[in-house]
């Protein structure tokens, strides 16, 4: 199996050199997490948080693609619309940024994006659709790609039709998330389809769904013969987890996940650059990040609550330090 995934732009081919891509989150990939992520990824192909192009467009929101030219690796930026106009200017501002490629989201279930005519709410407007990769794809020279779902209600609404007029109307390639928009993120990822669905593209097809450690990445592959998958929600709270999965894939040893003092030294890392950048506000947005590291050892609990109610980052840290140190003379006295 190719360890990379070739893309055609219409002036600009990328090669990632890795099959592991960090999706985009709201709320959760920005610069300073992507940062993270990039100690144990170095090839693999992050994502900004989702971005209205409309907003993007019109002056907000461009915190998150400027700069973005100056990270280490490949960083994409994900666009929701339903503007075609607005779509293409706001992923040619994108390309100026520095974007690796541009990705159009057209499988978020939220409501209120599909109630806009963004996100998954494409699947039923398949001739906008197609004019939004249409329109993309001459307005840029990098690759244009497409994040989806395998249908609206259900799974028999010709989604196979739907995908290959997006290829052939210009899509470099498509990630396909293995549930409806109607089944959110409930129920079970249906890989056996995204695999049928694989053979009759020629573009990148790209697994997303339920893909949480390298076993289900390896079995994934088994069952889609993908040529890449995207993880999502399995990397809350484990910025190392891309890094473990593309060990796996490429068969390398020695990959070390972080034990945990080094896992809560990292929330005091993040902790940092959060206020550093966004002041006491980024206390506020580190705790659903404290939620989801602190876990699965013993104490983690009653310090996840502690940390979560904590007022200032001296206490944050002091709380930590503390436990380390608990933990430290507990490994002595086991010794």
């Amino acid at each position: 199996m190719s360890s990379v995934i070739k893309l055609r732009g219409k002036g600009v081919s990328r090669i990632i050199n890795s099959k592991v891509i960090l999706s985009p989150l709201s709320g959760v990939t920005d610069k300073i997490f992507r940062k993270l992520v990039r100690k144990w990824a170095p090839d693999s192909l992050l994502f900004t948080e989702m971005i209205n192009a409309t907003s993007l467009k019109n002056g907000y929101g461009t915190q998150k693609v400027q700069q973005i030219e100056l990270e280490e690796g490949p960083i994409g930026v994900q666009i929701f619309d339903n503007r075609p106009f607005a779509v293409s200017e706001a992923a040619k501002l994108a390309e100026d940024s520095g974007a690796f490629l541009i990705d159009i989201n057209m499988g978020c279930p939220v409501k209120k994006i599909s109630k806009k005519g963004g996100g998954s709410a494409l699947i039923n407007d398949r001739l906008l659709a197609v004019e939004l990769v249409k329109r993309v794809s001459k307005a840029v020279k990098i690759p244009v790609t497409v994040k989806t779902r395998l249908g609206w209600e259900n799974k028999e609404e010709n989604i196979e039709e739907f995908l290959i007029s997006l290829q052939e109307s210009g899509a470099a390639m498509i990630t396909l998330h293995g549930r409806t928009r109607k089944e959110g993120f409930s129920g079970k990822s249906d890989w056996n389809m995204i695999g049928r669905i694989k053979k009759l593209l020629e573009i990148p097809l790209i697994a997303n769904g339920d893909i949480k450690n390298p076993n289900d990445a390896l079995n994934c592959f088994k069952v889609t013969n993908a040529d890449g998958l995207m993880i999502g929600r399995g990397i809350l709270g484990s910025p190392w987890k891309i890094g473990e999965i593309d060990y796996a894939i490429k068969e390398l040893k020695g990959f070390k996940e972080p034990n945990i003092e080094e896992k809560l030294l990292l929330i005091i890392e993040h902790l940092d650059e959060l206020t550093k950048e966004k002041g006491n506000h980024g206390l506020l947005l580190a705790r659903k990040h404290i939620s989801w590291t602190c876990k699965n050892f013993q104490g983690a609990s009653n310090l996840r609550n502690k940390l979560v109610r904590a007022i200032d980052i001296k206490e944050v840290k002091a709380l930590i330090k503390n436990t380390i140190k608990t933990l430290n003379n507990d490994q002595k006295i086991l010794d």
